[in-house]
């Protein structure tokens, strides 16, 4: 990156110590891109990680109601970021800056807005259909964000999307139990009332045989997600496609996982350790 205001610069690295702190498996996949691409990373991250946190933070705002107006507050920081009225905002004055910079399609943001904003109260995803326009926008918004910053083809942008989500998918797969104490179930009401899975299988303390069969078929659709995004990967430039396949890799691990538990994600964690960085790394080298 050019020289740049050493407020700007500030703000990267705030966003930058951000990332690091809330997801140490994607921030190390950040540190094998090119170092003229990363700050944005860093930015797009600290962005969507603080209405992540307005949702679902230690500090959250106390009700569905408040929530929903802290998320149009910070919307609105960053279109008055983007209008060149400024933010006093470290984390919107560098993604401003990341966009004008890496000219970022910006405005998939109010998607990602969109589905974070169905988080604030309770929830339950009646189809995968709905399922999939959720994560459509809360994750297929942020990875066709990051395709031209990495230099993807235009035509492989969409299919970025899909990237983003196999990632959101393979999230909800590890976190059953944890979205259920928050009163949310996103594996699809349809599929578990046809599978026999009652709302009470989710706090139990190991998974019921219909729900192992719910998830191993969410697994499913998690890699036919990832197999349909691997051309727009193998399209990308061979300077970022190392950190690609290690996000890839880490989120394939999860998937791992939930096969190895024969779909009991409730007795046993299935996410990604630190202990795994070798693993997920030499994956990456094969």
């Amino acid at each position: 990156m050019g020289a740049m205001d050493p407020r700007i610069s500030a703000a990267y690295t705030a966003c930058r110590r951000l990332q690091l702190r809330h997801d140490p498996t994607y921030y190390w996949a950040t540190r094998r891109l090119p170092a003229d691409v990363r700050p944005a990373t860093h930015a797009l991250y600290g962005y969507v990680r603080t209405a992540d946190q307005i949702v679902d933070g230690p500090r959250r705002p106390p009700t569905p109601a408040a929530r929903r107006a802290a998320l149009d507050a910070w919307e609105q920081e960053l279109r008055r970021g983007l209008a060149g009225d400024g933010s006093p905002h470290p984390v919107v004055g560098a993604l401003v800056d990341a966009g004008e910079r890496h000219r970022l399609p910006l405005d998939e943001l109010g998607p990602y807005m969109r589905s974070m904003r169905v988080d604030c109260g309770p929830v339950r995803m009646r189809t995968w259909e709905e399922l999939e326009a959720y994560m459509d926008g809360s994750a297929g918004s942020v990875g066709r964000i990051m395709a031209p910053l990495l230099g993807v083809p235009e035509r492989f942008h969409a299919d970025f999307g899909h990237l983003g989500q196999a990632f959101q998918l393979a999230n909800f797969i590890r976190d059953v139990r944890e979205d259920w104490q928050l009163d949310r179930i996103y594996l699809p009401a349809d599929e578990r009332e046809r599978l026999g899975v009652g709302e009470a299988d989710f706090g139990a303390r190991r998974a019921t045989p219909a729900l192992r069969a719910l998830v191993a078929q969410q697994v499913a659709r998690a890699r036919a997600l990832f197999a349909i995004a691997e051309p727009a990967v193998a399209a990308a430039p061979a300077t970022v496609r190392s950190g690609i396949r290690l996000a890839c890799a880490a989120y394939g691990r999860i998937l791992d996982r939930a096969e190895a538990a024969g779909g009991d994600v409730l007795r046993r964690r299935v996410g990604v350790r630190a202990t795994d960085l070798p693993g997920v790394l030499a994956a990456v080298r094969r």
